[in-house]
């Protein structure tokens, strides 16, 4: 039965994001019952397109995204796809109307994994950033709006922001693998071969400016959301001020994390700030 097949597309989608990233796993435990699977379809999506790009060095991967790829197209126009994570997003996709622009723009930043390693310009990091992460937070908040294309609207700008912090704050602390296993440098009129802390601060600076636009949305999302997307903010400020702290040598040697007992105590922070609606 179709209804089954779907089923076990949604635990892939699950599944997928559980195993990827804890973190992103539990901050989808604080949304709503009713939105959080949607949310795992979208995340599953993501997730196998960057695997594609950045994991899968054995192998012609410019084979399997053009397979991935060809998959996508076919499981948005039929409905359906025997791929149980591509299954699952069209699910997500045709329920809240998502706009194959915001798809086509995340493929087009993940093709571009494929072959650019250097981003010189403001325009070129924008226009990536904007694919790998922007777009991904407006599909959220598709989900998070429920079809209301006014409190979408409203929306957009922060949900973008936050995306972009989101994904820078992943460049800073991914930036030893992403300079030296897959030779790319992301921040433009950065050496990250002499990373220093002007440059640093400067990056952080950037990021700090879209928290701070981003939190101004979180504030209005629906109750369904709120807790959720706070949790993920949350978190990513801890791993931004952790960042802050770190040396810039050390950050171009090591990857930094926040450990699990701080997580926990995080998590606690945020449900008693929403539970005496500070937010």
């Amino acid at each position: 039965m179709k209804s089954l097949f779907d089923k076990i597309s949604f635990d892939c989608s699950k599944n997928v994001t559980k195993s990827y990233s804890t973190s992103f796993s539990s901050a989808v435990k604080m949304l709503a019952p009713n939105i959080r699977q949607d949310i795992y379809n979208i995340y599953g999506f993501v997730r196998f397109a960057d695997e594609i790009v950045d994991s899968f060095h054995d192998y012609n991967k410019e084979y399997l995204f053009e397979m991935f790829e060809k998959d996508l197209t076919s499981a948005l126009e039929n409905k359906i796809s025997l791929n149980p994570v591509l299954n699952s997003f069209q699910h997500t996709v045709h329920k809240y109307n998502i706009p194959q622009t915001m798809i086509a723009a995340f493929m087009k930043s993940m093709q571009l994994d494929l072959h650019k390693s250097e981003y010189k310009t403001f325009d070129e990091y924008n226009e990536y950033i904007y694919g790998s992460a922007d777009v991904v937070g407006l599909m959220c908040l598709k989900v998070f709006v429920n079809g209301d294309d006014t409190k979408f609207n409203e929306l957009e700008h922060a949900a973008m922001r936050l995306g972009s912090a989101f994904q820078k704050v992943n460049f800073l602390r991914d930036l030893k693998a992403d300079y030296e296993d897959l030779n790319r440098t992301y921040f433009p009129n950065t050496d990250l071969s002499r990373l220093d802390e002007e440059s640093k601060q400067a990056i952080i600076k950037e990021i700090e400016a879209d928290f701070h636009a981003g939190f101004e949305g979180i504030l209005k999302l629906p109750l369904e959301a709120k807790f959720g997307v706070y949790t993920a903010y949350v978190y990513y400020k801890k791993l931004l001020s952790k960042l802050k702290k770190t040396p810039s040598l050390e950050i171009k040697n090591t990857r930094i994390r926040v450990p699990d007992y701080q997580k926990i105590g995080l998590l606690a922070r945020c449900y008693v700030n929403y539970r005496l609606n500070l937010l």
